[in-house]
């Protein structure tokens, strides 16, 4: 099976939560104008990454008014699963016939973890279900000040009549049994979102494609000086600069070979496409399936608990 895939390599509209939902169904209508059949968005596209943890003094520090301000500007901003602005995201997704895969902030109101933001992911289908929500397992490093850990309900692979289709987020990638969650659901199409996707998160990337012969969607971010939020001072020589790219794309199209189809671009909004062939699949796997002939169950064992924490 063919299947034309496209990265959306743009800038959200950073901490405006119905500005990016518009943003969004513009570009889902633009690559499915350009015949696309599944669609990715980067890290917490919705409504942007926490970019000033790591450009703004003082942002991590305990009790910082400042960022008090922002994380609550963050949760009124940050959509809920269901909720309205995915409602409009799956409805785009329906009438074009096409798989969207979304990065958000996700705000929780009711019930455990209300009050709690997190890193997640949601693959759409084509009849605009919501075929899978994960969450990023654990923040990395100053990021557990924003979003709290996630669980394994969305560690898995779905069938989306394009392949079958999973994800992970940043850091995920260099946890190894998260990798092999995933290989073991027979994944075909992997998605990948980065703030960035820098060097070491392409070799992250391409090895992910060549580890389990599936093609990668490596999806970065674009950010801006002009971006970070008022509330914070800026480090030292940005403020002449507002234009300066923090997060600068990066996004690639991998194959199950860990060679690259498309990309990576940096320092540009684009939408990143390429055509992919899932029988070529079959062919590697003739030297390596970490899954089947290339693993020894009768030596590891090995478990998920895939089920949603409260």
């Amino acid at each position: 099976m063919k299947v034309n895939v496209a990265i959306v390599q743009a800038r959200s509209e950073y901490l405006r939560l119905q500005a990016s939902v518009d943003k969004a169904i513009h570009y889902i209508e633009k690559a499915a104008a350009q015949g696309a059949d599944l669609i990715t968005f980067g890290e917490t596209w919705l409504t942007g990454y926490p970019t000033w943890l790591d450009h703004c003094p003082g942002a991590c520090l305990w009790n910082h008014k400042p960022t008090k301000e922002v994380y609550s500007f963050l949760r009124k901003n940050s959509p809920t699963i269901p909720g309205k602005e995915i409602d409009a995201l799956a409805r785009t997704a329906k009438k074009h016939g096409v798989i969207v895969v979304m990065g958000l902030n996700e705000r929780v109101d009711m019930g455990p973890g209300n009050g709690t933001l997190y890193n997640s992911l949601i693959t759409i289908g084509t009849n605009g279900d919501i075929l899978n929500h994960h969450r990023k397992l654990t923040p990395t490093y100053t990021e557990r000040l924003v979003w709290g850990p996630g669980d394994g309900d969305g560690l898995k692979a779905v069938d989306t009549g394009y392949g079958r289709v999973g994800g992970l987020i940043c850091w995920e990638h260099w946890m190894p049994l998260t990798r092999q969650a995933l290989h073991n659901e027979a994944e075909q199409i992997h998605i990948s979102v980065w703030p960035t996707v820098n060097e070491m998160h392409q070799i992250a990337s391409r090895h992910y494609a060549f580890e389990g012969r599936s093609y990668v969607m490596a999806t970065g971010l674009i950010e801006s000086v002009a971006d970070l939020p008022p509330q914070f001072e800026l480090q030292a020589g940005l403020y002449e600069h507002p234009d300066q790219l923090l997060q600068r794309g990066g996004s690639a199209i991998i194959g199950p070979d860990g060679q690259y189809i498309a990309g990576p671009v940096y320092d540009e909004e684009m939408i990143l496409t390429a055509e992919i062939d899932l029988e070529k699949i079959d062919a590697e796997q003739l030297t390596l399936d970490v899954t089947g002939h290339y693993s020894r169950d009768d030596i590891f064992s090995f478990d998920v608990k895939k089920k949603r924490r409260n």
